[in-house]
């Protein structure tokens, strides 16, 4: 049996595009064949393969060809051009509803889907109870679908299709619809499907959740695979091209952005004037941009000069003991007169896993306000690090905001890998085998007499 569960060689696949409806009947009744249209190429010569048992995730911006290349995978679409192999049985979730009869029930639909991929009535008796206890979605299962809110046709469609035992799995952002639990519910059945053998194919603008899930992906844009790549670095390159194309503020952006400062600035922190060596600044700063070539993004207003990870006192560490203080340094150069710089940083594992956030809003300095082009700050972040033992990445960025989030913000800076460290430790219940961080609690065992 061949090891390819999907194999594309050139798959192209072309629309035609008219100015006007009345154009298409001008080019197909125009005597000598005159063109009236303009070829939209939905997929341009895309090629790749993917492995049985393999998990890949796609990335990119609406338009960017995705659900394109999964409608032609699953054979709802034809390509124009090229050839595509598919070994195994295909259950896919592309669209809510997409393969149910509306006017069935959805204990019948659930049979009718089971018959479409192959199963008998039979076999489908087997899976029925397992399939309605996996949608959860009451008697409803009885009606009509053409009853069911959004929700009710995620938890079926998804609960049929995985519970078919597909070959390969295709999920299109169908999940976004459901609740927090069904969600996680989901990502733990793909989980568990993935390690029985199953190929997934997962479409998600949820980069966390392709992170989380998948080993590779595609990062894929105007039609085109532009990477082919761990998981990890596609979503990186994915980010660093959002960033890009923010482009200049709107006038009503930068409005929200100064009344947003104001705001903040009422608040604002005196910070004193503080005298350390350039040398000591300096240490580490190799390694730092080394490391800070990987995918750095921002409009450079104010950049970081360096990135250190201190112990108490005071000297670099790559290695931290488990419960061991730290501070993590960032040197902050401004570039430009900036009204108000914010700063964060997350910590991520070897998978890149964002595992904790922080930022200056948590804080009591809120944020860096009037700094003058040439001014230097230092930022020092005291912490302590009780993370499973590992390899640890720290992102490091500094911005304006425009709004109380930093999905509107400027970027200044933004270095994806500032500084790696391992954390070790002596004692091994401290392994932290179930999960990557420790959670301190006041622990209180008592014996009671009921009365």
């Amino acid at each position: 049996m061949s090891d390819i569960a999907i194999k594309a060689e050139h798959l192209t696949k072309i629309y035609k595009i008219y100015a006007q409806d009345i154009d298409r009947l001008k080019e197909t009744f125009h005597p000598f064949h005159k063109r009236y249209s303009r070829d939209f190429y939905a997929l341009d010569d895309v090629s790749f393969e993917i492995h049985r048992g393999e998990n890949v995730g796609l990335v990119g911006k609406n338009g960017a060809g995705k659900s394109t290349l999964l409608k032609v995978i699953t054979g709802v679409l034809t390509p124009s051009s090229g050839t595509l192999q598919v070994n195994g049985r295909i259950a896919s979730l592309l669209e809510l509803g997409a393969g149910f009869n509306p006017d069935m029930t959805g204990v019948e639909n659930i049979y009718m889907n089971g018959l479409l991929i192959g199963h008998s009535r039979e076999v489908m008796d087997a899976k029925v109870d397992d399939i309605i206890a996996f949608a959860d979605i009451g008697d409803f299962i009885n009606q009509p679908v053409k009853t069911y809110s959004s929700g009710m046709f995620a938890r079926l469609a998804f609960a049929v299709n995985a519970f078919v035992e597909p070959d390969i799995l295709i999920v299109d952002e169908a999940l976004s619809v459901g609740d927090a639990f069904f969600q996680s519910k989901c990502m733990d059945k793909m989980r568990s499907m993935i390690q029985g053998g199953v190929t997934v194919l997962f479409v998600s603008h949820d980069t966390f959740a392709v992170k989380n899930l998948c080993e590779r992906a595609f990062l894929m844009q105007s039609g085109k695979i532009l990477m082919d790549a761990p998981a990890r670095d596609v979503v990186e390159r994915y980010r660093y091209m959002l960033l890009e194309s923010r482009g200049e503020l709107t006038e009503e952006q930068s409005q929200r952005q100064n009344n947003l400062v104001d705001n903040l600035r009422d608040g604002k922190q005196f910070f004193a004037e503080e005298k350390i060596s350039a040398e000591s600044l300096a240490r580490g700063k190799e390694t730092f941009l080394k490391n800070a070539t990987y995918q750095r993004t921002g409009d450079k207003r104010a950049v970081l000069e360096n990135v250190q990870l201190l112990n108490l006192d005071g000297e670099l560490v790559d290695e931290v003991i488990f419960g061991q203080k730290v501070v993590l340094r960032m040197i902050v150069r401004f570039m430009q007169d900036v009204a108000c710089l914010g700063m964060g940083y997350h910590i991520r594992n070897a998978t890149g896993i964002d595992l904790i956030y922080t930022d200056s809003r948590f804080h009591d300095i809120k944020a860096i306000f009037d700094a003058k082009a040439g001014e230097v700050y230092v930022i020092d972040w005291t912490f302590k690090v009780e993370l499973r033992q590992e390899l640890y990445d720290i992102a490091c960025v500094i911005s304006t905001p425009l709004e109380e989030t930093l999905n509107y913000s400027e970027m200044c800076d933004f270095v994806p890998c500032a500084l790696q460290f391992n954390v070790v430790s002596p004692n091994p219940y401290l392994s932290l085998p179930g999960g990557y961080v420790h959670w301190h609690n006041d622990l209180n065992v008592r014996r009671v007499d009921l009365k």
